[in-house]
């Protein structure tokens, strides 16, 4: 169903990153800010991100070989200017670990991470 949405020619693209930061990257954030992530992970986590932003923003076209492609990494990061999906996952961790560091000594999770 997002799918759809995001390859929408008469939706712009401002709709669609907001529904994309929105759903897609909370919901990652989210459900990956207590797991363990491998450097495998965290790569296909950033190409399934910048899949998700070629789709929404979709091929330019060159003017100097007269041919439609698709933005690279870098046109992708110079024109939505947010930071990787494991930027985001580690912002969320040091969110998590100061909540945690916050709590009552009593509490499960704060003696879970002070456990020796």
């Amino acid at each position: 169903m997002l799918q759809k949405f995001f390859k929408n020619k008469n939706i712009s693209e401002k709709p669609k990153l907001i529904l994309k930061n929105t759903i897609i990257d909370k919901t990652l954030a989210y459900a990956l800010e207590t797991s363990t992530l491998t450097k495998r992970d965290r790569k296909q986590l950033n190409i399934f991100k910048r899949k998700v932003y070629r789709g929404i923003l979709g091929p330019v076209y060159d003017n100097e070989k007269e041919n439609w492609r698709i933005l690279t990494n870098k046109e992708i990061y110079a024109m939505v200017k947010k930071p990787t999906i494991t930027e985001t996952i580690s912002l969320h961790r040091l969110c998590w670990f100061g909540h945690v560091q916050r709590m009552e000594e009593n509490r499960i999770p704060k003696r879970v991470l002070c456990m020796n």
